[in-house]
């Protein structure tokens, strides 16, 4: 069975995924912040369960609750595919909902991870040995805010753990973010059982972070995270690729550190003339490698300016979205319309 794997972009909704990643083989995650992008993630699932057309699948959705219209949407899209339908969450705002549908369970006592935890349990006998009950209880400790549990304070450092994990941006690079943060929860599972397991789990965040980012040779963590992105954007350039009057450059959305990052796209792509970075608000940097002058760019598509080889502006009316096709389609067309 295949399973389609939808949760929240906390610590207690990638605690969930941590788990079933590990008792499924087949399986393909997806995060979705509250509000708007649940639904925008559900039809990615839809799209992608129609696109393989798996003998039989699953969509699994954790720490999120769904209206009762959202359930009656999920079942129409859902029913021409052999498809069942699971939600596990502990948030009363779906109380009404979870009255409505069978597979909608709802456990307010209970963080997600728990939930889920003894969801596997009970289905598929997952864990038997306990080697994941300690973690769980931490995540849960932190997420409903037992303050007198005895891991509390480690769920603590773990909640800011994943907060802080923002090295790579989650809409561009959906899989290897989400890669990244369930390595930290990995990392913490192996310290938690440690004498002041707390703080040696602080103590030990900046190496847990850097030994993701490391392949061959050592090197400070804001140039191994360049490297790694660099090579992301390098690797797919033809999913990152724009033109302006005939140069071609690649689009990052809320990547950051443009002049390190583009810097070392431009040299890593000499068939590249320039590298944009735009986010959320519509502000953008340029870079180049003495291929073109941006800030001429910057100038006419963005009342910009600065330097020939560094500039930035801001689109007005920027159109943000979920998915990160639809950036780049939207910035194609401003371009396209500001140079016809």
């Amino acid at each position: 069975m295949q399973i389609y794997h939808l949760s929240h972009i906390d610590l207690d909704g990638y605690g969930c995924q941590y788990l079933t990643t590990k008792n499924f083989d087949n399986i393909k995650c997806y995060n979705a912040n509250y509000g708007p992008e649940v639904m925008a993630r559900v039809d990615e699932m839809i799209k992608d369960i129609k696109k393989t057309q798996p003998q039989k699948s699953m969509i699994l959705i954790t720490d999120l609750n769904l209206t009762t219209k959202e359930c009656n949407y999920l079942i129409k899209e859902s029913a021409s595919l052999n498809c069942t339908l699971q939600l596990l969450d502990h948030h009363a705002t779906g109380l009404n909902a979870s009255k409505n549908f069978n597979w909608y369970h709802l456990d307010t006592t209970k963080c997600a991870t728990l939930i889920t935890y003894n969801w596997l349990q009970e289905n598929y006998g997952f864990d038997k040995d306990k080697e994941y009950e300690t973690i769980v209880k931490a995540i849960n400790a932190i997420d409903i805010w037992l303050s007198d549990d005895e891991l509390f304070e480690y769920g603590k450092v773990m909640l800011g753990m994943i907060s802080g994990a923002k090295e790579i941006n989650r809409i561009l690079f959906p899989d290897e973010d989400r890669r990244y943060k369930l390595s930290l929860i990995e990392k913490a599972k192996e310290l938690i059982n440690q004498q002041d397991a707390p703080i040696a789990l602080d103590d030990a965040m900046h190496s847990n972070r850097k030994e993701f980012f490391l392949k061959d040779k050592n090197n400070t963590k804001d140039n191994l995270v360049s490297a790694y992105i660099t090579k992301l954007l390098s690797t797919n350039k033809e999913r990152f690729t724009i033109t302006y009057r005939n140069h071609k450059g690649l689009l990052g959305y809320n990547i950051g550190s443009s002049s390190i990052i583009g810097n070392n796209a431009m040299v890593q792509n000499p068939d590249y003339d320039f590298y944009m970075d735009i986010n959320s608000r519509g502000n953008f940097s340029l870079r180049s490698n003495n291929k073109m002058d941006v800030s001429k760019m910057a100038e006419e598509i963005g009342n910009g300016g600065g330097h020939p080889n560094a500039s930035g502006g801001k689109i007005e009316n920027f159109k943000d979205s979920f998915v990160y096709e639809d950036i780049k389609e939207f910035i194609q067309e401003y371009i396209d319309n500001i140079t016809q």
